[in-house]
């Protein structure tokens, strides 16, 4: 188990799917929001997501875009920059890791 910035314990995926997951939760919960307001926030902007995709996104399993994080970083009230991590082992990365799913 691996101790996020958000004190969040979470499993390390063998293949994360996005590097934003981690501060959209701790983000989430310095705002007092949940996983489904947060959800519905982004519907209210027209961005038809649910409470499991919102999930799957802070648990890094879901592919985020980048029209995705600037809607995120709006909701959350923070810079989109703010939604990365200060460091990435971008050497232990792989291109597969971010690719969308087929």
């Amino acid at each position: 188990m691996q101790v996020w910035k958000s004190g969040l314990m979470a499993s390390p995926l063998k293949h994360p799917r996005n590097v934003v997951g981690p501060a959209v939760a701790r983000l989430r919960i310095k705002g007092a929001l949940s996983q489904a307001e947060l959800a519905g926030r982004c519907q209210r902007s027209g961005w038809d997501v649910s409470r499991s995709v919102i999930a799957s996104i802070e648990g890094r399993a879901r592919w985020v875009g980048d029209f995705e994080v600037v809607i995120l970083a709006k909701l959350l009230g923070v810079a989109p920059a703010d939604l990365l991590p200060d460091k990435v082992a971008w050497d232990e990365l792989k291109l597969r890791d971010f690719s969308p799913r087929r």
